[in-house]
């Protein structure tokens, strides 16, 4: 649905992005995650056509990003943590003003039953409501015509609990329903890893990892020595060991290429192992293991 190659962007002679590399396959929730300032924004932004990209290409389902077009947008719905929308207007007179730029596309009846499941007050002016209200009926404008791929740009930010509950539970049910092709950035992975069925990790510019859950939660390992003398961090450790820490006769670090002869390795490395533990992770743990990671390769490389 979305293919970029070798994305670049900067502001003011910063590069934000180096070269991004991403697919959104058709059918999946694709989950883009990493810290604030990391580029997911601005790739979003750059694949929407909403700012202008400086070199690479981008294609939308099958067309360049800087072409889209009526034809293309009717089949795009895209929500933003800074969606604007007119203020002076209600929930319905939004979705009347919208409803004719999509014809055939929209649905009443959907559109009927995304407004009773959002629990949206029809009578309030939407500067008025709350940041969730807000958000959700960004989500009823942009998702009532049936796009058939959502683009979504750090919809949970500011949200409280109970309404990023709502909010997730409607989404997860939708995307499951209809069969979506969901592109969702986001800092808050706990959140995304209740759907997610791909995520993308991006750091400073670049994507770093791009690959289904279940492939990333196979290969990931937590870690954990216990040797008969105080630990030493040995030489030529494999690179896919990341994290390295050690605490008196303890070790541990993340394995992200984990498989049976990963325990040859340990025992070749420290001949003095007593014990060792390893469990699989989490998508949240795999995230920070990779956070750290990347601090410290920026560390060294500073």
């Amino acid at each position: 649905m979305i293919t970029i190659r070798g994305l670049k962007k900067r502001f003011r002679g910063n590069e934000a992005l180096h070269g991004i590399d991403l697919d959104i396959p058709q059918g999946k929730v694709t989950a883009f995650l990493g810290p604030n300032g990391a580029g997911k924004t601005t790739t979003i932004k750059c694949a929407m056509n909403l700012i202008e990209r400086d070199e690479g290409s981008v294609q939308v389902l099958g067309t360049d990003a800087r072409k889209l077009g009526p034809p293309q947008w009717q089949r795009i719905g895209y929500v933003s943590e800074n969606q604007k929308m007119p203020g002076w207007m209600t929930v319905p007179q939004l979705l009347d003003y919208l409803r004719p730029m999509y014809g055939g596309h929209w649905d009443r009846d959907f559109e009927r039953k995304l407004l009773a499941d959002f629990e949206l007050p029809m009578k309030t002016k939407l500067r008025s409501l709350s940041r969730g209200q807000f958000m959700k009926a960004a989500l009823v404008s942009s998702l009532a015509y049936r796009p058939q791929l959502v683009v979504l740009d750090e919809p949970f930010s500011g949200l409280d609990p109970l309404v990023r509950e709502e909010f997730l539970s409607g989404l997860l049910e939708l995307t499951e329903t209809e069969g979506w092709t969901v592109w969702v950035s986001s800092h808050d992975v706990e959140e995304v890893e209740r759907f997610a069925d791909r995520v993308a990790i991006v750091d400073s510019g670049r994507v770093d990892l791009a690959e289904d859950v279940e492939s990333i939660q196979a290969r990931f390992r937590g870690v954990e020595l216990v040797l008969d003398n105080e630990a030493k961090e040995p030489r030529g450790l494999p690179a896919t060991w990341l994290n390295f820490q050690t605490s008196g006769r303890n070790a541990r670090f993340t394995d992200s290429n984990y498989e049976e002869s990963s325990n040859e390795k340990i025992r070749a490395f420290f001949p003095d192992l007593v014990r060792h533990e390893v469990r699989p992770l989490n998508l949240r743990e795999v995230f920070v293991a990779l956070a750290k990671n990347y601090r410290s390769q920026r560390s060294q490389g500073s």
